[in-house]
């Protein structure tokens, strides 16, 4: 089975979510189930229907996260060894070479992803192409728009 790469963070977020998932929304839909049920019948009862849809629901993303993590590979970035490559969990300081503008990227896991929060999932186009370079490295990203020529400035182990 492949193993998926995900930050500390990451999986405490994950962890997280199911210990809600478990403990709050599960037991709050058990019980709207009960009570609709108390109100007679179910074929056009839509409190019971609603309440049953929410409970495929969360018992899903329950299935999905418990999936997750027993396939995922924790990486603790702290606990790596400080270099100018660029790896899963580093942050990576670049200059667009073509517009002059600069980002902020930190390679995290898919489920991790928030390009607007400057987390760039390890399968996207540019975390690849930064993967493996080193600081000073120019890379050219193949995006949906185009391609985009890249320069490594500094790279964080945060």
């Amino acid at each position: 089975m492949t193993r998926v790469p995900i930050t500390v963070r990451g999986a405490e977020l994950l962890r997280e979510e199911l210990a809600r998932l478990k403990k709050q929304d599960r037991p709050r839909i058990i019980a709207a189930i009960a009570e609709a049920r108390a109100h007679g019948d179910l074929k056009e009862n839509a409190e019971y229907h609603a309440a049953r849809e929410q409970q495929g629901f969360v018992e899903g993303r329950i299935a999905e996260i418990e999936a997750r993590l027993s396939n995922a590979q924790v990486i603790d970035v702290l606990a790596l060894e400080p270099s100018d490559r660029v790896v899963f969990g580093a942050t990576v300081d670049l200059v667009d070479e073509d517009t002059g503008e600069e980002l902020t990227y930190r390679i995290v896991g898919q489920d991790e992803a928030d390009i607007k929060a400057g987390l760039l999932s390890i399968n996207s186009p540019i975390a690849r192409a930064l993967v493996g370079k080193r600081e000073g490295d120019v890379v050219v990203v193949e995006i949906p728009a185009g391609s985009r020529s890249l320069e490594i400035i500094k790279v964080r182990y945060l």
